[in-house]
C-alpha cells in the first residue's frame, strides 16, 4: 500500500464517524463534513489505487525482461 491508499482510507473512516456523530448530534453540519470527508478520501485512496496498480504493472514488466 502506498501513502495515498493509507490516507484515503483513513479519512474515509474519519468521515464515517463525523457523518454518524452529526447525525446522533442532529448535527447537519457535522454530517455534511463527514459525507465531504468520506468523498475526498475515496478520491484519494482510488487515486493511490490506481497508483500502485501502475507500479505493480510497471514491475511485472521489467520482471520479464
Amino acid at each position: 500500500m502506498n501513502k495515498d491508499q493509507i490516507e484515503g482510507r483513513i479519512d474515509q473512516a474519519k468521515g464515517k464517524v463525523k457523518e454518524v456523530a452529526g447525525k446522533v448530534v442532529k448535527s447537519d453540519r457535522l454530517k455534511a463534513e463527514g459525507q465531504v470527508d468520506q468523498a475526498a478520501g475515496k478520491v484519494q485512496a482510488t487515486y493511490g489505487d490506481a497508483k500502485q496498480s501502475v507500479k505493480d504493472t510497471a514491475q511485472r514488466t521489467v520482471d520479464r525482461i
